[in-house]
């Protein structure tokens, strides 16, 4: 049975809008998220990462993963967290899957790399796809998210990663994150705007932008409850829903797994606890396993399916 938001009857229940969600025999990617240590505490951060968390993924689960993930034919390798790059078994996991990954992904903060022993070469040299956060291309609506600083890190990385090849020969795609209880705008248009603000400033350029809803889980739950904001927040969620997303969603064609090995239909029921259909852990996995389930969805879901679609 779907898992309900606590508050009913604030928003019809997601699965009466999008119906039965059923992922891929063999999904396509593994994402990772390999701890909830982070150099930031991000007020949108939907796992409450920060650098006094202490979960981190071991080498016995890393390497289950890396098992699996040739075994069954996994093609993207989709590496989160927390900080990932802060996690002792981040290099140990790109190192054995960059020859057999078509493709392999980290989601970066990119202020964890002005700190001492992270290196962008490495990124460069295992021809990483990089998903970097940058909340706004002012400064301060991202400090106001982010923390201070942290606008003046990202742009001095993103230099360094121009310089790198990353906008040109490598992939270096930024995302983007509303400030408040809003949803992202036109996301073609704020590509746009992103483009021509960061070249004309700083000289940055960039692949591609992708807008990312903010779901009311986590910190930022806490914030739109505190703020009165969280009914009209999720009603604004429902208003937006578009069906025409949902055959697209990720957790159709991916496996979301915990530093713990646990298994999930989207990083965000990991951060709330809800496990896919079967319990099921990476460390168990027997060889031609069918990853074919009920996706476990919750009115949360709606995020992933406002406007253009989030996921």
């Amino acid at each position: 049975m779907e898992k309900r938001n606590e508050k009913l009857g604030i928003v019809t229940p997601f699965f009466e809008r999008a119906g039965e969600l059923v992922a891929n025999s063999t999904p396509s990617t593994m994402q990772i998220n390999l701890t909830r240590i982070c150099n930031l505490a991000c007020k949108h951060c939907h796992l409450s990462c920060s650098p006094n968390r202490t979960e981190d993924m071991d080498f016995e689960t890393a390497k289950a993963c890396v098992e699996v993930f040739k075994r069954e034919g996994f093609k993207v390798l989709d590496l989160t967290g927390g900080a990932p790059e802060m996690s002792k078994v981040f290099k140990y996991l790109i190192e054995e899957l960059r020859d057999c990954a078509e493709n392999i992904i980290v989601r970066t903060n990119l202020s964890i790399y002005l700190e001492d022993g992270y290196d962008l070469e490495f990124l460069k040299d295992n021809r990483i796809e990089i998903f970097a956060s940058l909340p706004f291309y002012e400064k301060s609506k991202t400090d106001r998210v982010r923390g201070e600083g942290v606008y003046d890190s990202s742009i001095i990385i993103l230099q360094k990663l121009n310089q790198l090849g990353y906008g040109t020969e490598l992939p270096l795609n930024l995302v983007y994150n509303p400030s408040g209880a809003i949803l992202p705008g036109n996301q073609e248009d704020l590509e746009n705007v992103y483009r021509s603000k960061l070249k004309e400033d700083y000289g940055i350029v960039f692949s591609n932008l992708f807008s990312i809803t903010n779901m009311p889980i986590g910190r930022f739950r806490n914030w739109l409850e505190r703020s009165g904001n969280y009914e009209r927040y999720m009603k604004k969620l429902e208003s937006a829903f578009n069906d025409e997303v949902v055959e697209n969603l990720m957790c159709l064609d991916t496996i979301s797994v915990d530093w713990d090995g646990s298994i999930y239909d989207c990083d965000f029921n990991l951060s709330l606890g809800f496990k896919c259909q079967g319990q099921l852990n990476i460390k168990e996995i027997p060889e031609g396993f069918d990853f074919k389930r009920k996706v476990m969805t919750a009115d949360h879901c709606y995020g992933c399916t406002a406007g253009a679609g989030s996921s």
